[in-house]
């Protein structure tokens, strides 16, 4: 009888763990990418890399509805400024100050990243 953690969970690598030049270097672009497919309307390609879990609990007729009837999230400034990060868990949520083309003031924005089947995915994404 052997108590050794299965192969998988051996292997799995946990985001809280890469350095912050590395996770940085993938957080940006799926920002920026967010902030692209947002703007567009695209939503297939906006939650393209949600993980399994936050795509199974989204309601998506509902978030589809407001992710086109939101004016904040269709004017989203590509000029962001990164704020910091908060890791916990197997997690890191990366924080933005982000602006709008069309309405006035700062927002902040969130994106939750960790690791699902070896690939790094979004498992939060806000603007409040």
């Amino acid at each position: 009888m052997t108590t050794e953690a299965p192969i998988e969970t051996q292997n799995q690598q946990n985001i809280i763990n890469l350095p912050d030049e590395e996770l940085l270097a993938i957080a940006h672009p799926m920002w920026e990418e967010l902030i692209k497919y947002s703007n567009k309307g695209q939503y297939g390609k906006f939650i393209k890399k949600f993980s399994y879990n936050l795509l199974f609990g989204l309601n998506e007729v509902e978030v589809g509805k407001q992710f086109a009837k939101s004016e904040l999230t269709r004017s989203l400034s590509e000029d962001y400024d990164f704020l910091g990060t908060i890791r916990r868990g197997e997690h890191v949520t990366v924080l933005y100050r982000v602006r709008s083309s069309k309405k006035e003031g700062e927002w902040l924005g969130r994106m939750v990243l960790g690791y699902e089947d070896g690939e790094v995915r979004i498992f939060g994404a806000s603007i409040f």
